[in-house]
């Protein structure tokens, strides 16, 4: 304790040389080797998790930039003195270039008004597409809706097409009109605000147009919004004004120097760019200093076979020949035009390089200047890379390999080479060759954009794309990653037309763009190309991808690249992305190969937001609360009972250190969510083998419901949670086509090293629960077909049946399509669940791409999906020969499969781009093959419907063994319980 250490410091003779008590804390190393410093002396030491048992007396640190650089640490489990200890001059330059970023965003959130301040905090999630059926879904219409709050209490069908400031009128109107009249309100002044969660609802759009509204129409569910006044918003605003203030006032923050990169290799000269120009060069090996071989001109390499020490070697060497794996790019920066001027010398801005190129062929170069970047860092100059290198050299090139450099660099042994100097040999630009082709190539040609991006180009195939590639350009745009394909990139000309070609290539649609990040396109100017497409996006749309472009971060070859600015200026425009980017790579940073590139975007986003860490830190803390008592419960499982484990929870979280560490947070699955207040009674942990917990929330206190999060610790979530990812994108893509076939993909996320937090789908049991209540005899109750309809007659009555009914049907056609195309396995009955609504989803999926499980070499499931009959009677509304609705439910089934097929490229490359995350079931090309046999693509439109017609009569046909499985499952779960 401080104040006890404090009370002993009063018998040391130097105590009177001491300052004020409040002058001191303790600091310590925590369990992710970051110095921390405890402002806060009220934390346990538990919660602290100290290295060693070992707290050091400080003085208290005044200087703001070091505070905010130990909190950053701490929150983003990486301490910032380890990347100081690289004295990597790219990561030195990377982190500048990033804190400029970063403080310039902070600099522009100074002055917001408080409504610009909560679209950056807090914006609306809207849809643009309005769904075709939803008037079906109105009342009369109308919207019914129950604005809250204020004293206002009113239930009013209004048009969904009406704005949200004309819904503040509608319900102060009605505020008056009940108590009386007040002085005059403006609508201006307030927003709606969702009940129960920090999300608004404001500005010029339809309400339909937002997605919580949506749901409630689609769901015909009464909207609970509540009426908030604009000064409880300045109000939270100013609090986090203040904060940035603290931080910008300080006389250390200042606008970041630009860092001139120092690379060992430097290569001077003047020469001509033609591809088999021999340049005279003088080259030494080194040693850190020391030269270890002596001169030698090219002529006589074959004629010496002693090894020479301590001397230049000299030899000649073909300027195409130059190895791309050692980053070497030419940057002309001045530039003589010979045709208008043969004595000056001018600076060409890079913006007119192309006109340059097209009217001048013919230049004169002063100094080109090789480096690792193949940047300029000042000046206003020309910049242009030669990307050239044969064949062999492209096999050696890693493209899935990491941004780091060799970090024994005092050691390595280094290759400099030097170029003698040339002067006035001219840059003869290669031209444009604009071949066309005739009719007759147009068909081969559609033929070959059509295929797949599992399909492999022969070399005729790729000489016709490219000898057409204008063509393409015209009538294919969408061809582009077959042209990429197809060049030969040891060719300089090629090369060179191409990077002419990117810059009048139109703009991609942002998913088909996606595929250019993949490991097969490692050029620059291509990942530049593809992130120029993806600006496109909507903060909607990067949500849906922002997994997979976490997980290409890791092809990229240097940490300063397009796509890392491009994800770090969007998190820093919308709070909801950065929480999301913040998951993604905390999730992990713990991997050696990607721990700086990830934590240095960490820091990147934090320095941005100051605001946001605190709510970070909250997530942070909670989690670390929760893998504490998670591995209480480990321990103490085999040592004691069910029900004593269960009580020894409880009075763990009804500690004040848990309550106040997990209550009042938002919840890291979902920003908007307040997680307010542990309802300890209904808080459990679950049998399976890592014991997740299940955490309970009474959010009463804001006007919603009771909330329940799953906690696992040794589990990997990263394979549910694009499984999940994926489900929401099929839901996404069938309502775009008109087809709301009621998925449910529910929250999913990896917070850690084999960890992660699910969330719990409230009023939803099993079907192996409800088929075990329904029956006295384990063994039978798997056969009893009319369990689950009688369970849903318990919850639904009258209409509310037929639309539990609809609901059941549309959601079981939605999974039964889903499940087959992505060849999810181990389906027995405790993973598919059923809402008291009648709405089906399914859950864990750690078996992906059609990796069955297995008995004694036996596939345990023989249908390529599940569709037993207890699900059929259902359908039938218990009805035997109800044709007609089972036929309703086959025809979903088919549009829904077709829907998907025409977006097959899109889920080859979303999984392609996950192949560096490490999943065990996504680790090679030949595991997303099973993507392209299930959609069929390469057939057309009616054989793959034929294929799945006969999958769907098989699914009916083997349903038998379907129900033998879950009784054997259903059995065992008896037994243990």
């Amino acid at each position: 304790d401080f104040l006890l250490l404090w009370k002993q410091a009063h018998s040391y003779p130097l105590f009177h040389l001491l300052m004020e008590i409040d002058s001191y804390m303790f600091s310590c190393v925590n369990q992710t080797a970051v110095r921390e410093e405890l402002e806060d002396e009220t934390r346990r030491l538990c919660d602290v998790r100290p290295f060693l048992p070992v707290l050091k007396l400080v003085t208290r640190n005044c200087d703001p930039g070091e505070k905010l650089d130990s909190k950053i640490g701490v929150l983003i489990g990486k301490g910032l003195h380890e990347f100081d200890a690289l004295q990597d001059p790219e990561v030195k330059e990377f982190r500048s270039k990033m804190r400029r970023i970063s403080e310039e965003k902070l600099l522009s959130l100074v002055g917001l008004s408080w409504l610009d301040w909560l679209k950056h905090s807090y914006p609306p999630e809207q849809e643009p597409s309005i769904p075709e059926n939803f008037q079906d879904k109105l009342y009369g219409g109308n919207l019914v809706v129950r604005p809250l709050g204020s004293g206002n209490s009113c239930r009013k069908g209004v048009s969904p097409n009406i704005n949200p400031v004309k819904l503040n009128e509608l319900a102060i109107r009605k505020r008056l009109t009940i108590h009386g009249k007040e002085e005059e309100v403006d609508p201006y002044d307030y927003v709606l605000q969702i009940s129960g969660r920090l999300e608004y609802i404001f500005g010029d759009h339809p309400l339909i147009q937002f997605q919580y509204i949506r749901k409630c129409v689609m769901n015909r569910t009464l909207p609970h919004l509540t009426l908030v006044e604009c000064c409880s918003i300045k109000k939270m605003c100013e609090q986090e004004m203040i904060a940035i203030e603290k931080i910008i006032s300080k006389k250390n923050f200042q606008p970041a120097l630009m860092f001139l990169s120092k690379y060992s290799w430097h290569v001077f000269g003047y020469f001509s760019v033609t591809p088999l120009l021999q340049v005279h060069v003088r080259a030494g090996l080194f040693h850190g200093t020391e030269l270890l071989c002596k001169p030698i001109v090219s002529a006589e390499i074959f004629g010496r076979s002693e090894h020479v020490w301590n001397e230049t070697l000299e030899f000649e060497i073909n300027v195409c020949d130059l190895p791309r794996m050692a980053r070497l790019c030419f940057a002309v920066y001045a530039v003589m035009d010979k045709m208008k001027t043969k004595k000056s010398t001018k600076t060409i801005n890079p913006s007119k390089y192309q006109t340059i190129r097209k009217h001048y062929p013919v230049a004169w170069v002063n100094t080109m200047v090789f480096d690792f970047k193949g940047q300029l860092k000042s000046g206003d100059f020309l910049l242009h890379s030669w990307t050239s290198f044969p064949d062999e050299l492209e096999e050696m090139l890693n493209p899935m390999g990491t941004v780091r450099t060799n970090p024994y660099t005092e050691n390595a042994t280094a290759l400099h080479i030097k170029f003698q100097e040339y002067s006035k040999l001219p840059i003869y630009y290669p031209p444009f060759d604009k071949g066309r082709g005739g009719k007759k190539f147009y068909i081969e040609l559609k033929e070959i954009m059509e295929r797949d991006p599992l399909t492999q180009l022969c070399e005729n195939e790729m000489d016709l794309i490219w000898t057409l590639r204008y063509d393409c350009r015209e009538n294919f745009p969408q061809s582009l990653p077959k042209l990429l394909l197809s060049i030969k990139w040891n060719k300089l000309e090629d090369v060179a037309q191409l990077q002419a070609l990117l810059q009048i290539w139109s703009k991609l649609p942002p998913r088909e763009a996606l595929e250019l990040l993949d490991f097969n396109y490692p050029d620059q100017y291509v990942r530049e190309y593809a992130v120029g497409c993806l600006k496109q996006m909507s903060d909607e749309e990067l949500s849906q991808y922002l997994l997979q472009l976490v997980q290409v971060l890791k092809y990229e070859p240097f940490l300063d690249c397009a796509l890392s600015r491009f994800l770090v200026e969007r998190a820093l425009a919308n709070r909801r992305i950065g929480q999301m980017l913040f998951w993604h790579l905390r999730s992990e940073v713990h991997i050696p190969a990607v721990s700086v590139q990830f934590g240095v975007i960490l820091e990147a986003y934090c320095r941005g937001s100051i605001a946001h860490m605190k709510v970070l830190s909250k997530q942070v803390e909670a989690l670390n609360k929760l893998k504490t008592l998670n591995s209480l419960i480990k321990l103490n499982a085999m040592k004691q009972s069910k029900a004593k484990g269960k009580d020894a929870m409880h009075t763990c979280l009804k500690q004040n250190a848990y309550r106040e560490a997990l209550s009042d947070l938002q919840s890291p699955l979902n920003p908007s969510v307040i997680l307010s207040e542990l309802y300890v009674e209904k808080c459990k942990y679950m049998d399976s083998k890592m014991k997740p917990l299940w955490i309970v929330y009474n959010n009463k206190m804001f006007g919603g419901d009771l909330l329940g999060i799953i906690f696992k610790n040794g589990d990997d979530l990263r394979q549910d949670m694009l499984t999940l990812q994926i489900l929401r994108l099929m839901d996404l893509l069938w309502k775009e086509a008109g087809l709301d076939l009621r998925m449910l993909p529910y929250g999913c996320l990896a917070t850690g090293d084999h960890s992660g937090l699910i969330e719990a789908v409230s009023a939803s049991e099993t079907i192996a629960d409800i088929q075990l209540n329904s029956s006295n005899v384990a063994a039978a109750a798997a056969f009893n077909k009319d369990a689950l309809l009688n369970w849903l007659k318990e919850y639904n009555l009258g209409d509310d049946l037929d639309r539990a009914i609809e609901e059941f049907t549309l959601s079981c056609a939605g999974y039964c399509v889903a499940t087959y195309v992505l060849g999810i396995g181990d389906r027995h009955s405790d993973n598919i669940m059923v809402r008291k609504n009648g709405q089906l989803f399914h859950i864990d999926f750690g078996h992906i791409l059609g990796n069955f499980k297995s008995k004694f070499g036996i596939k345990r499931e023989r249908v390529p999906f599940i569709l037993t009959y207890d699900f059929i009677h259902v359908i039938q509304q218990g009805k035997t020969g109800n044709t007609e609705k089972f036929g309703r439910f086959r025809q979903c089934c088919e549009d829904a499969y077709l829907i998907l097929r025409r977006h097959g490229n899109l889920f080859i490359t979303l999984f392609a781009l996950m192949l560096t995350a490490g999943l065990p079931e996504l680790t090679s090309v030949k595991d997303i093959q099973y993507l392209k046999d299930s959609l069929a693509l390469g057939k057309s439109e009616e054989e793959a419907l034929k294929q799945f017609k006969q999958k769907f009569d098989e699914a009916l046909r083997e349903s038998w063994t379907t129900k033998v499985n879950w009784m054997a499952h259903t059995v065992r779960k008896d037994y243990r319980s």
